[in-house]
């Protein structure tokens, strides 16, 4: 199914045209029918010719309502510029256009509308003065086609151009993603709220939950209407009227994208290529507010030009714009500014989720700029692994607004390439990601550099602990542990359980420290039950000790020699053996020393779990 929009300027026909065409008044208001004048948008729906079911958008084309006009337009597959042959092309006509070339609009379609009132001569005068106008426009070389609503001339050529057009149209591709921007709310007795819009990629089912993008607000469809006719499900490409359960009219606004929860977040900065329309009355400057509509969404806005400084009517250029309110979008989207008067320009989004502001001029920003909008789907998917690696499946379809299938096939293609590293299998994997190969050797070297500095730090501990590396690289646990496994095969890092260390690090005493190890190990073998507490050591070097195996910590403050330890949980085992138990009294007895040492060592048995505290008394496990 395909949605057509008109255009054109205030009391040209429009919704006159339309009600003709599809039997159905467009303008909803009592104020609009009493002033025969279009405020808002109206919608209606036909069937051509060919049996093709089509909705028309129809909107306003006073400037006063042009917002409203851009409400509708956002997401239309044809337009139909409606030019009265009475008066011509007029501002409106102009500013309509503007934006419709903005936009990307590319199939268009001319009326020339009240051709009752003149004679065929200015019919073509007028047909004439268009085809200049839509010079250098994307709607340049479209289809004329000359009608009167009131005596029905010319209504059966139009129906059957629009049908050949629409032939030659592409259906919206279904990305598995829908969104569905809201251009009404209202109540009904019976129903509750419901919602109106088009539907601009995935698709909807009766029961499904859904998410408001802008304020997070979740809700379930309870109905869903296309042209008043009940649907169980619906593809992109149709207008819709959802029935939501869970929701008010007041919680829901003109501008919200309806969604599956869990994928669109709103935005406050956007990098995108903007082009000044050609009769843009003033230059854009650096960092000037502007207004920013985006389907049926607006807010203010401020442009940061990152390659000029100014941009004057017709030129392009890289800009970033920082909106007032965040709103969710895609990359792909296409956008219009405005300045309080006038239509200034638009573009198309390139990237929704920028990470920072950037310096203006810089090469190596519009170089990346530049192949998000013009490189290929694996140039795009490694710029975008570049700057928001690790990525996910959801994250890489989502930048690159591309399907999930087309994502794990070029994934696949790319990581045999060596363009991508990638950690799992998109295939049937849920926490895999990849890297971009430049991002992988930043990772390794950030580890390499955090190893080296710890091991520089802390020379005689065997290693990092493996959490604090995680947590100085901000990876996820099941992305670190992925990302440790490949550094640990490509020989990066030695994975010692809790703790890390490059392969070539080796524990080295200088002199000084062996003279004071073994001073340390001499004291502790004097009185080797009652080893003295004050003997002071550092707690580097004692970590060595420990790790060697030369000195046992029961608890922070009683530290035995080895070999004195292994002598003295024998004696007990023995003990408990022979006899079946042991209280520290007799434990105390046994190695002439205090109740200071042998308690902890009683108890450091039972965390080791060699003995069991029953009561007063130990028992072998």
């Amino acid at each position: 199914m395909y949605v057509i929009g008109t255009a054109g300027h205030v009391d040209h026909g429009k919704s006159t045209l339309v009600k003709a065409l599809t039997g159905i008044d467009p303008d909803r208001f009592p104020e609009e029918k009493a002033r025969e004048m279009t405020i808002d948008l109206g919608f209606a729906w036909m069937t051509l010719p060919s049996g093709r079911e089509v909705s028309i958008v129809d909107v306003p084309g006073h400037e006063r309502f042009i917002k409203n006009m851009l409400a509708g337009v956002g997401a239309i597959d044809l337009a139909l510029l409606i030019v009265a042959a009475d008066e011509s092309v007029m501002p409106q006509t102009r500013e309509h256009i503007a934006i419709l070339d903005i936009l990307q609009i590319t199939r268009g379609l001319v009326v020339v509308t009240k051709t009752d009132l003149v004679d065929d001569e200015m019919v073509e005068l007028v047909k004439a003065e268009v085809e200049d106008t839509l010079q250098g426009t994307s709607f340049e070389g479209c289809p004329m086609v000359g009608v009167s609503a009131y005596t029905g001339d010319g209504l059966d050529e139009l129906r059957t151009t629009m049908d050949s057009i629409l032939d030659e149209t592409d259906a919206r591709q279904d990305l598995g993603r829908p969104r569905l921007p809201i251009d009404r709310c209202f109540t009904i007795s019976g129903f509750g709220t419901v919602v109106t819009g088009t539907l601009i990629d995935g698709t909807l089912t009766v029961g499904q939950e859904i998410e408001l993008a802008g304020s997070g607000q979740r809700a379930r469809i309870r109905g869903l209407q296309s042209h008043k006719t009940k649907v169980d499900a619906t593809n992109p490409g149709v207008r819709l009227a959802v029935n939501l359960s869970g929701l008010s009219k007041d919680e829901v606004e003109r501008g919200e994208i309806l969604t599956i929860p869990g994928w669109l977040k709103p935005t406050r900065r956007i990098d995108a290529r903007l082009r000044m329309v050609k009769n843009a009355p003033n230059p854009l400057k650096h960092n000037q507010g502007v207004t920013f509509h985006l389907f049926t969404s607006e807010t203010s806005a401020r442009v940061r030009l990152l390659d000029a400084d100014r941009l004057t009517a017709g030129q392009e250029g890289w800009v970033q714009l920082l909106l007032n309110e965040p709103l969710p979008v895609v990359k792909g989207d296409f956008f219009v500014i405005r300045s309080s008067q006038d239509t200034l320009g638009g573009g198309q989004i390139v990237d929704p989720h920028p990470r920072r502001r950037y310096r203006r001029f810089d090469d190596v920003v519009v170089e990346r700029l530049m192949t998000l909008d013009q490189g290929t789907g694996g140039d795009i998917i490694i710029s975008v692994a570049e700057q928001w690696g690790p990525c996910d499946l959801t994250t890489l379809s989502q930048r690159t607004n591309l399907s999930r299938e087309e994502v794990k096939e070029r994934v696949a293609g790319l990581t045999g390439e060596g363009h991508l590293v990638s950690l799992g299998d998109f295939g049937g994997d849920s926490d895999a990601v990849v890297y971009s190969a430049q991002g992988w050797d930043i990772l390794k070297s950030k580890v390499a550099s955090a190893l080296q500095l710890y091991h520089t730090q802390y020379p005689l501990r065997h290693g990092a602990p493996a959490q604090e590396i995680r947590s100085r690289l901000d990876l996820s646990q099941p992305v670190y542990q992925r990302a440790l496994a490949r550094l640990v095969e490509e020989q990066v890092v030695v994975d010692e359980r809790q703790s890390l260390r490059l392969p070539d690090h080796e524990i080295t005493l200088t002199t000084k420290m062996e003279e004071e190890a073994s001073a340390y190990l001499k004291s502790l073998q004097k009185d080797p039950y009652s080893p003295p507490s004050d003997q002071k050591v550092s707690s580097e070097l004692l970590g060595v000790l420990i790790d060697q195996g030369k000195v046992v910590r029961v608890t922070d403050g009683i530290i035995f020699d080895a070999s004195a330890y292994r002598e003295m949980t024998e004696r007990i085992v023995q003990h408990l053996k022979d006899q079946g138990t042991i209280t520290v009294a007799e434990a105390r007895t046994m190695f002439d020393t205090s109740r200071k040492y042998v308690l902890p060592l009683l108890e450091h048995m039972d965390q080791q779990q060699i003995t069991r505290r029953t009561g007063d008394e130990r028992v072998l496990r």
